[in-house]
């Protein structure tokens, strides 16, 4: 069997403080991973502050003001970026709108990461991708049509192939933490196999052996997995991330498993943990919404919000609009493809500042 690249996604677990992210980049490299991960994030490039409270892992949270607190320039990530390949680590990040993603590029970053939010975020995607860089997609809450056309739009940018090259999609439940039986890894080969790309996961489970191992197994390239120094931390994900004696065991798990074939490794991974988790876990092979993440379709991914009142017969203007994340309380908007078609359009009727704009609204 063939080791994953194993990613300690991070996030923004440092909490915005340079010496505990030497910390965690520190304990991830002695942890057995390859790369670690951050978010860089501004907090308008996500949310409108109208969001209000988002569901977490650590209860409800006004995220606006989260991600207000935790922005930082580039001397923050530089300085990240340096510990980590001095640590002999690949460092990555995820750029969430143009702020964030100009600031990564300016780092020189080997690779780019978007999250599954962002899977539909257009021209995040064409810039992303434009950079000619491993590009690693997560595909959480997405239907196969969501995931077709965000190779397409990448694709745009590489005018003489059909997918950009050294992409890396990989798949991923979103939910917080993410049922095992939810994950159906059977899927992994059929992706490839329809998509013709390299495939891996990204695993928002507790346990640290079953869904790793069980993807390995089957043949997964890559496995991120949160990071933290403990669950007790006060970090966004730090209540569903694997600390560094649960990640060491992960890793050392691995690298036990890679003289082993994969159907022995399933078989090993039938008595450990049950004939029956397993195959739950395994699923059908067959890409559908899983039912741990149903409910968040069409809300954690990007549509087009008002960023301010728009009154009936105003005309819209591109600084009025965002693509942002929808989340619970405010209403989903047009996909960003519709992004560049609203600007010089006029209101119908008054679209209150942070909901999402409709046809039927201009």
């Amino acid at each position: 069997m063939k080791k994953p690249f194993i990613i300690a996604e991070l996030g923004t677990s440092h909490g915005g403080d340079p010496v505990k992210a030497g910390e965690l980049i520190d304990a991830a490299a002695e942890s057995g991973a390859d790369c670690v991960k951050c978010q860089i994030v501004y907090a308008e490039e996500i949310l409108h502050p109208k969001t209000g409270k988002v569901a977490l892992p650590g209860g409800g949270i006004p995220l606006y003001d989260v991600f207000k607190s935790l922005e930082r320039g580039p001397a923050f990530y530089r300085d990240m970026k340096d510990r980590a390949e001095k640590r002999g680590l690949l460092f990555l990040a995820t750029p969430f709108g143009p702020a964030s993603a100009a600031l990564l590029k300016e780092l020189n970053p080997r690779a780019v990461k978007i999250a599954s939010p962002e899977l539909n975020y257009t021209s995040l995607l064409r810039e992303t991708a434009s950079w000619g860089i491993p590009l690693y997609l997560s595909a959480g809450v997405a239907t196969l049509g969501d995931i077709e056309e965000a190779l397409e739009t990448a694709g745009s940018a590489w005018p003489d192939a059909a997918v950009p090259p050294n992409i890396t999609l990989l798949h991923c439940v979103t939910a917080y933490p993410a049922p095992p039986e939810d994950y159906n890894l059977r899927l992994l080969s059929n992706l490839a196999g329809i998509f013709g790309l390299s495939v891996g996961i990204s695993d928002h489970s507790l346990d640290p052996l079953l869904v790793p191992l069980l993807g390995a197994a089957l043949g997964a390239s890559a496995l991120e997995k949160h990071f933290c120094l403990s669950r007790h931390d006060p970090g966004l994900d730090d209540p569903i991330a694997l600390d560094p004696p649960s990640f060491t065991r992960m890793t050392a798990a691995m690298e036990r498993a890679r003289s082993m074939e994969g159907d022995a490794l399933v078989d090993a991974l039938k008595k450990e943990f049950g004939a029956e988790q397993v195959e739950q876990t395994l699923g059908n092979g067959i890409k559908t919404l899983a039912p741990s993440e149903r409910d968040n379709y069409g809300r954690t991914n990007r549509s087009i919000h008002a960023l301010t009142d728009i009154a009936r017969g105003d005309l819209i203007r591109s600084g009025m609009i965002a693509v942002l994340r929808t989340e619970k309380l405010l209403r989903p908007g047009l996909p960003p493809r519709w992004e560049r078609l609203i600007p010089g359009r006029r209101a119908r009727r008054r679209i209150p500042a942070g909901e999402g704009i409709r046809f039927e609204d201009i």
